[in-house]
């Protein structure tokens, strides 16, 4: 399984499916009608080089192969017949110094746990792995400051900064499985960003190795850095089209003492919007997440993953998370908002949550929606941006519109952070369809000045769209980007930006 984790790893991580039944899935160069580049094939000549530098660490079996050809959402697939997993920066260098003399095209590969088809290969590109590259470097307690590779799960990264009184400053579903340096290449979001800002904030420095296997040092530990351009933002989100993220150097906030957790239901949208002006007024600083679902997407985790949820009967429900240092001051306020928010009809139903326990059963009825959308059929994810105050009415639209060719239309997400995950599911996988959602869902969000992608990335599925959410200009500036970075495209092609005509 991705990530070399045991299938179901992590307390509750996303659960990565064994290997079987990955034979059903098209190959997205099929599916998609998608042309090779003239990139050169890979040669038992090139074999026996790589095994030279890393021996035992090179994959040719076909059966070992075909986890890491299909993505998470098993909705596409690659025929990489090589997988390469280096320990170290200068093995990258290596591998990437030999593959751009060579022409050969390489996928970089953390977790495999992307939702936009970045992280499989489209044809034969060599797999990038960097599941052995899982070392932390350093941690200084004072500044709150971690150095590691980019291998390392996140889950792993919390646990250890746990113990020193400390947390990683993202959370997400798939912390089971993901790797920091996957987290960085796409800019990931997930459940902490209200509080702890994006990890263009929080990455203070990276390692990355480039195209012709140059590597380039930025692993700066510093708050503070103000000379010359801030080469790193080029590769936060690039999703490793210009470089592979080999280290990472990341602010980490201390471990919050009190954490509470009140899990609501509302009976309308402008209800959901009202109770979160509330609380982000009443609860101020200690306010941590803030998260929304439909009961659509209660009814799928209660079917599918055999969840109970404490609340129910409610349109819409509500996940809010405070973190402080005061345990006390933190409940105060926290009753303080939720006597306001039932006593003026905001709030309907509602429980709180204050030990460990308690605590991850609530959050996995938000966490597992992805999880159980996959039980459901085949699914079309959508992961937008748009004005908190339109964030629903896109669901309602696509469920009008779609009937029921569609299986399920819900709606949920980060809606602290404006962001909405729209999903669709089918029996199967259903090109009618498909063509009745986009470019729909991407010309309505494009007429809210939204972003087709808001934490996701572009990977293989947005790419041609990425026009919706960026001017012409811009876009051709990133082209003139990769062009300088990457003059022969060898790194994660067919991704990211639109193939040039």
């Amino acid at each position: 399984p991705a990530g070399g984790l045991p299938a179901g790893s992590g307390a509750w991580g996303r659960r990565v499916p064994a290997a079987g039944h990955l034979q059903e899935v098209m190959l997205t160069s099929e599916r998609y009608g998608v042309r090779r580049l003239p990139f050169s094939r890979v040669s038992d000549g090139d074999v026996a080089f790589f095994e030279q530098i890393m021996p035992g660490r090179v994959i040719t079996n076909a059966e070992e192969l075909k986890p890491f050809n299909v993505d998470w959402l098993k909705s596409v697939r690659g025929c990489s017949k090589l997988m390469l997993k280096p320990q170290t920066t200068a093995e990258v260098s290596e591998v990437l110094r030999y593959c751009y003399e060579r022409n050969l095209a390489v996928n970089p590969q953390g977790g495999n746990t992307g939702l936009v088809g970045g992280s499989v290969p489209v044809f034969d590109e060599i797999i990038l792995s960097t599941v052995l590259m899982n070392r932390i470097t350093s941690f200084d307690k004072v500044s709150g400051i971690l150095v590691c590779q980019a291998g390392c799960v996140l889950e792993k990264l919390n646990e250890y900064l746990e113990e020193q009184g400390f947390i990683m400053p993202l959370d997400l579903g798939a912390k089971g499985s993901c790797h920091i340096g996957g987290n960085v290449a796409t800019n990931a979001g997930g459940l902490r960003l209200l509080r702890y800002g994006s990890l263009r904030g929080t990455v203070l420095g990276l390692e990355v190795v480039l195209a012709d296997g140059s590597a380039l040092d930025c692993l700066a530990s510093l708050r503070k850095d103000n000379t010359g351009y801030d080469l790193k933002q080029l590769f936060i989100g690039s999703e490793g089209t210009l470089g592979v993220i080999t280290a990472v150097s990341i602010l980490c906030p201390q471990k919050p003492k009190s954490v509470n957790l009140a899990f609501l239901g509302c009976q309308s949208f402008a209800k959901v919007l009202e109770t979160f002006a509330t609380c982000r007024a009443m609860l101020g600083e200690i306010l941590s997440a803030y998260e929304f679902m439909d009961e659509k997407c209660m009814e799928l985790v209660e079917r599918h993953l055999k969840l109970t949820s404490p609340v129910t009967d409610s349109p819409f429900y509500v996940l809010i998370e405070t973190s402080g240092s005061n345990s006390t001051h933190d409940e105060e306020k926290l009753n303080n908002f939720l006597e306001q928010a039932m006593n003026s009809g905001l709030v309907t139903d509602g429980t709180v949550a204050t030990d460990e326990k308690k605590i991850k059963m609530l959050w996995s009825l938000r966490e597992r929606i992805t999880e159980a959308l996959t039980h459901d059929g085949y699914v079309y994810k959508y992961d937008i941006s748009l004005p908190v105050g339109k964030l629903y009415d896109l669901v309602t639209d696509t469920r009008a519109r779609l009937g029921p060719s569609a299986k399920s239309v819900v709606g949920y997400g980060h809606l602290g952070d404006g962001n909405l995950h729209l999903n669709v599911t089918a029996e199967s996988y259903n090109h009618f369809l498909l063509d009745a959602i986009e470019p729909f869902v991407y010309e309505w969000t494009a007429r809210y000045n939204g972003s087709i992608s808001a934490e996701h990335g572009v990977g293989f599925k947005k790419k041609q769209f990425i026009q919706y959410s960026k001017p012409k200009e811009a876009v051709h500036l990133m082209q003139r980007f990769k062009a300088m970075l990457d003059p022969k495209g060898i790194l994660n092609p067919y991704k990211m930006l639109p193939s040039s005509s």
